[in-house]
């Protein structure tokens, strides 16, 4: 009965498409040969640019997250590469996998669902490969499975120290627009990311970054195909080369709209309005979980990404509160992911076009959840979560 109207999407992504990006999208097809497409498709990379923090090459991808997995690695590996895997969480151990399909060599460090990259076990393991087999380490940024936010400038620093050539590929799937992210600052080398969470529009677009050293590692590599080969795609001749065949000329107005969303804000603002959203759910979380078994699946704030938040509900309680919400107030929940029992946790997608309103009533909408289903839950999450939101306006 309550859950008629407009239904929220509090999954960690898709995430909600704002009316600005589906108006953009809502059109008909345009030439693809010449005109205002080609213009508008210029104009995206050096903004594609702004929102990594990068001067160096920047490529768009008709593919999900995946797909820019796949040919972030397959421009620099050849076959028999090694690669060190630093797993928190399902993605990164996924990111693995492919580059074993492709023919990689894969050495992981897993540290577990609940903690971020150990630092000092990097740099012992990278200090023990003398022969120099590592080529690349990969590193989610946020994992979208456990929310846990990996350090990933101190993770260039701990390769620095040791001295190690290899290079460092970030996943940034999830914190792309949400969580601040400096890619040349940082001395990352290849950053993935993809259109559906922080970036507002729909499923279908992926990105690849990458700095002069990974180009150059691209004269090497033997795993790359046609489809997947960045160097037409940086400095194509014709314009079906930026996606080798017909352009995805939907996405890419969705996409302009998108990005000039989040550059009319600013970046440093964006980051900011995730991050007090973020800590108002994390403060509704910590109430709940004071005389209940609810709590947050990352201990430290610092380590917990401003997009994605994992909750333990205890007893099945995960997949019961999700189908509450759903079925009887119109939010929907992310499922357990990354953790076992899965039914037990749920997630919460607050990334890209989200706001206080939104998350407040997500929130409120999990609490009359908590309540309806009898599972333990401690008292004042909504003031804890209000106040949060206020302190953060009157700051700004």
């Amino acid at each position: 009965m309550l859950a008629n109207g407009r239904q929220l999407l509090a999954i960690p992504g898709p995430s909600v498409m704002p009316d600005r990006v589906l108006n953009a999208m809502h059109r008909p097809a345009p030439n693809i040969y010449t005109g205002e497409l080609h213009e508008m498709t210029h104009s995206l990379i050096p903004d594609l640019r702004k929102i990594a923090r990068t001067r160096h090459q920047a490529t768009i991808y008709i593919a999900n997250g995946h797909g820019a997995w796949e040919a972030a690695l397959s421009n620099v590996l050849s076959r028999g590469d090694t690669v060190l895997v630093l797993a928190t969480g399902r993605f990164c151990i996924g990111w693995g996998e492919m580059a074993r399909g492709i023919g990689a060599k894969v050495e992981t460090i897993d540290f577990g669902t609940q903690d971020d990259i150990d630092l000092d076990k990097v740099a012992k393991a990278l200090t023990a490969d003398t022969a120099r087999r590592i080529k690349a380490v990969l590193a989610v940024h946020v994992d979208t499975s456990t929310s846990i936010k990996n350090d990933i400038a101190g993770l260039r620093k701990t390769m620095d120290r040791v001295g190690h050539p290899a290079l460092l590929m970030a996943d940034c799937i999830a914190s792309m627009g949400c969580d601040p992210f400096e890619m040349d600052e940082w001395g990352v080398d290849v950053t993935v990311s993809a259109s559906q969470k922080g970036l507002m529009t729909p499923p279908g677009l992926g990105f690849v970054w990458f700095n002069d050293k990974a180009e150059a590692a691209r004269e090497g590599a033997n795993c790359v195909t046609g489809y997947w080969d960045w160097k037409p795609r940086v400095r194509p001749t014709s314009y079906h080369q930026y996606f080798d065949g017909t352009a995805p000329t939907h996405h890419l107005y969705g996409l302009r709209a998108a990005l000039d969303m989040i550059l009319e804000e600013g970046l440093a603002n964006v980051w900011a309005r995730h991050h007090a959203l973020a800590r108002a759910i994390w403060a509704a979380c910590e109430a709940w979980g004071k005389g209940g078994v609810v709590r947050l699946n990352v201990d430290d704030p610092a380590k917990r990404g401003n997009s994605v938040t994992s909750i333990f509900a205890g007893n099945g309680a995960g997949d019961l509160l999700r189908d509450w919400t759903e079925r009887s107030a119109g939010v929907t929940l992310g499922i357990g992911l990354g953790r076992e029992p899965a039914q037990d946790y749920f997630r919460i997608g607050h990334m890209g076009h989200v706001n206080a309103h939104m998350v407040l009533g997500t929130l409120a909408t999990i609490q009359a959840g908590l309540t309806a289903l009898d599972i333990p839950h401690g008292p004042g999450a909504l003031a804890a979560a209000t106040n949060v939101i206020a302190e953060a306006v009157a700051r700004a």
